[in-house]
């Protein structure tokens, strides 16, 4: 049996929010080809391999933490992305600390040939779009702060999708 929210007078929930300090952590994937993985993760995106679990896992991360995405055969080796139509991760999104390594990261990805699906301004943040090659799809962004969010006349935030201009996004790329 599952729990009701409670409410108020006015049907509004009055269940105390998260903290909003908790952070999604880490990711943790299936992959066919474990091999192949890293060489997508550690060698075109960069992240660092931080442990190897033999030949069935590994674990990645930026700045030396224990991981932010784990790579796993357990269930998948030699396994096929899931078919449309079902259900799933749709895709991990990785936060880049400034637009120049947001830049950096565009800049890998055209020197190892590896096509975008997609590029948006969001307003809130900007955004790549692309596939791992188990077509786990992954969004690479940098957020733009907060007073500078796009929002309606009566304050509420107001996402929208617009191109990303590529070539703006890599001039602004730190060699």
């Amino acid at each position: 049996m599952s729990k009701s929210i409670p409410h108020d007078a006015t049907g509004q929930p009055v269940a105390k929010p998260i903290d909003p300090g908790v952070r999604i952590g880490h990711v943790h994937l299936k992959v066919a080809d474990l091999e192949r993985a890293l060489a997508f993760y550690c060698g075109v995106l960069g992240f660092e391999l931080m442990q190897r679990y033999g030949t069935q896992a590994a674990f990645v991360s930026a700045g030396g933490y224990h991981h932010h995405i784990g790579l796993n055969t357990w269930e998948s080796k030699g396994g096929s992305p899931p078919p449309p139509g079902s259900t799933g991760l749709y895709h991990v999104a990785i936060l880049y600390p400034t637009r120049a390594a947001l830049a950096d990261a565009l800049y890998r990805l055209i020197q190892a040939g590896i096509p975008l699906q997609g590029a948006s301004d969001h307003g809130v943040s900007e955004a790549l779009y692309l596939s791992d090659p188990d077509g786990n799809g992954i969004e690479l962004y940098v957020d733009r702060p907060q007073d500078q969010w796009p929002r309606t006349p009566d304050g509420e935030l107001q996402m929208v999708t617009r191109r990303l201009d590529l070539q703006d996004l890599l001039a602004g790329r730190t060699a």
